[in-house]
């Protein structure tokens, strides 16, 4: 998608903030713990591992097989609500900086930073692991599959990163006209899966890359101005329903698959009225996730959001990996889908949710102070990080099936990190998240936009 240089909008000259109250809202946080254990878990029970007659070993998307997968994605499929959170988290440090003062080109740079510091680690892990494997004499089948089952949730951060870039571009068309926005959006979404329904080229889908996930991400810019709270249950169970129905009718019809997980690739709009459902399920929820939210699962879901983007980076690694470690368990290992094999998924599932912790919490604190550090002054333009960045990521995503592809990726990022850099006025998006109550997503902020603060940081 086009990346234009953001401008830099003082904060004398922005569209006034609507009022509204100012409470601490631990709801967003609670609901994106729940989203990322879902997509770890997910990623998890797909992995099939077994020897095939030549005694080879073979790894494999288990779900691929099983009849009951379509109907599992219908619950599983939460990447339209990621982006909604998305959304939510990107207008509240955007219009908090921009008020401060900040640039929209030092917004997007600490952006990028927060975002590359554990997708660089990662990125750089995963090269060293392919080049065991390779160094060890691993079959290169086994390798390629490897790499690229590692790669393919790397769509997100590339989409993720790009949509991160114009938040202060499209934070300033929804403040001017917030439904003519999302309307255009939203039919420019349905114009391309019309156009590549009607022709049969799939390759015209790769537009709504940009359409469908940015409509989802200005959805978000409405869920952080508080429009949504406004509506009462019986219109958010009617909004719930109708898209429910409307996405029903479009599987019937044979416009979208019933495979949820396939309208990723490439995104459909049916994805949008699925995040339509889960954000009127989310409001109908939201007070009982702030319940659980800061009682006994405070901690939990504290300790999950401070470290967003480190955990979905670093699990597919971690859950590659111990496929391949079973191999090297003695003994027949259990046919993927056979009643043998769903009897020790929960120890799988266990095994890979206590995995995925540990070594979080050993790397999150080395990133956490890689992002509070200081950078190197900043000598080119904003989008030129964003692009490298992008160059990264997209060249582990499509050519991860190659070691060599990860090495240069890996080698890409302190490149887009270091065009990063702060500009000669520090940046007030330069900190660890967790480490301020204002960059947290569900911290309301509709009247201390306002409000002088003594120092802001990054959200993710």
């Amino acid at each position: 998608m086009a990346l234009p240089t953001p401008l830099s909008t003082p904060a004398d000259t922005s569209p006034p903030a609507r009022p509204g109250p100012s409470t601490r809202d631990s709801s967003v946080d609670a609901a994106r713990a729940v989203l990322l254990i879902v997509v770890v878990l997910l990623h998890a029970i797909m992995v099939g591992v077994g020897r095939d007659a030549a005694g080879a070993p073979v790894l494999e998307n288990a779900m691929e097989h099983w009849a009951g997968f379509p109907v599992l994605t219908w619950f599983a499929q939460v990447m339209p609500l990621f982006f909604i959170f998305g959304g939510f988290a990107g207008f509240t440090q955007w219009t908090r900086d921009r008020a401060r003062g900040t640039s929209a080109g030092d917004y997007v740079a600490a952006r990028v930073r927060r975002l590359l510091v554990p997708a660089g680690g990662a990125l750089t892990a995963v090269a060293v692991f392919l080049s065991i494997l390779v160094v060890t004499g691993v079959p290169a089948e086994v390798v390629a599959v490897a790499g690229y089952r590692i790669g393919q949730p790397l769509w997100f951060l590339a989409v993720y990163l790009g949509a991160s870039a114009l938040v202060p571009v499209l934070v300033r068309a929804h403040e001017r006209a917030p439904w003519t926005t999302i309307g255009l959006l939203a039919l420019a979404a349905v114009t391309v899966d019309v156009v590549r329904s009607a022709t049969g080229v799939t390759a015209i889908g790769a537009l709504n890359l940009a359409f469908v996930w940015l409509l989802l991400q200005q959805l978000g810019f409405a869920l952080a101005e508080g429009r949504f709270d406004r509506l009462r249950a019986r219109y958010l169970l009617g909004a719930l329903g109708a898209a429910l129905a409307a996405l029903a009718v479009s599987m019937l019809t044979g416009f979208s698959p019933v495979n949820l997980l396939a309208a990723l690739n490439p995104p459909m709009s049916s994805l949008v009225l699925l995040g339509i459902a889960q954000l009127a399920l989310f409001q109908l929820l939201r007070p009982a996730l702030r319940r659980h939210a800061n009682g006994r699962a405070q901690p939990a879901i504290g300790w999950i959001n401070a470290r967003a983007m480190t955990i979905y980076s670093w699990h597919m690694l971690v859950v590659v990996a111990l496929a391949g470690a079973l191999l090297l368990v003695p003994g027949e290992l259990a046919e993927p889908l056979s009643a043998a094999w769903w009897e020790s998924r929960p120890l799988w599932l266990a095994l890979v949710v206590l995995t995925v912790g540990t070594v979080v919490g050993v790397v999150g604190g080395a990133e956490a102070r890689r992002v509070r550090s200081r950078a190197a002054q900043r000598f080119v333009p904003v989008p030129v990080a964003v692009l490298v960045a992008l160059t990264a990521v997209l060249l582990a995503l499509l050519a991860g099936s190659h070691p060599a592809a990860w090495v240069v990726a890996a080698a890409l990022i302190p490149v887009a990190l270091a065009s990063a850099g702060h500009s000669s006025k520090r940046s007030t998006a330069d900190e660890a998240p967790h480490l301020s109550r204002y960059a947290e997503p569900g911290h309301n902020i509709r009247t201390e936009i306002s409000r002088p603060v003594l120092s802001f940081r990054s959200a993710y």
